[in-house]
């Protein structure tokens, strides 16, 4: 009987779907992330409070730590580029939803998932450029990073931020951190945050609400 009602709910989810012309949500204020690449070392204790806050499986992270290495020797560099949902300005996942499982929150521009209208065709997965959408086999469903918004109502950070030991993952209305103009140790008092940097996805694509203070080899001239 549960599983009948649950079909019948996606099944008007669509119809409703259909009926409805995606408008892009402008939020009140946009919530974001900065990554300091310089700074961070790479523990990953940022992945592991994210796999435990949402009791993930083996396999799915809705946060990864990405190692971007290059350069000849005796000129070589290393940084690292933490990633999980950069809560798009214009995200690529939500019109590609069938069942509108995914949604812009009006005001903190969250794009947040409903797992219960999820029918895991995996759209979603397929036209995100960072690979936010993650897959988990277990349930048959698609699921993301939602920036922890329980978190965040009740006036606490993400686990990913509390759990880094650096303080170089930091939360914050974007349009403020993109100017220093929140008080955070992920940005140096002299340190200006950039929005792409060699190991990163064009921006331009979804408009993505992450920034990052670039290693000198990372920075990319646009």
């Amino acid at each position: 009987m549960a599983e009948q009602k649950d079909q019948a709910k996606i099944k008007e989810a669509i119809k409703r779907r259909k009926r409805e012309t995606y408008t892009p949500v402008v939020p009140d204020m946009q919530l974001g992330f900065v990554h300091h690449n310089v700074d961070c070392i790479g523990c990953r204790a940022c992945e592991i409070a994210c796999k435990d806050k949402n009791g993930l499986p083996p396999g799915p992270r809705f946060r990864r730590v990405l190692y971007i290495e290059g350069g000849t020797y005796p000129e070589v560099y290393a940084y690292k580029v933490n990633l999980s949902c950069n809560h798009c300005a214009e995200p690529a996942c939500l019109p590609a939803c069938p069942t509108g499982a995914i949604w812009k929150r009006k005001d903190n521009g969250i794009v947040d998932i409903d797992s219960t209208l999820c029918i895991g065709c995996r759209r979603c997965e397929a036209t995100c450029p960072y690979g936010a959408p993650q897959f988990i086999p277990e349930e048959k469903i698609v699921s993301k990073c939602n920036l922890c918004v329980d978190e965040i109502e009740a006036g606490r950070k993400p686990y990913c931020v509390m759990a880094c030991m650096m303080r170089v993952l930091d939360i914050g209305p974007i349009d403020l951190l993109a100017e220093n103009r929140v008080p955070t140790p992920a940005i140096g008092p002299n340190e200006e945050p950039v929005r792409l940097v060699k190991g990163f996805a064009d921006p331009e694509l979804t408009n993505p609400s992450i920034l990052f203070v670039a290693h000198s080899k990372g920075k990319v001239e646009r």
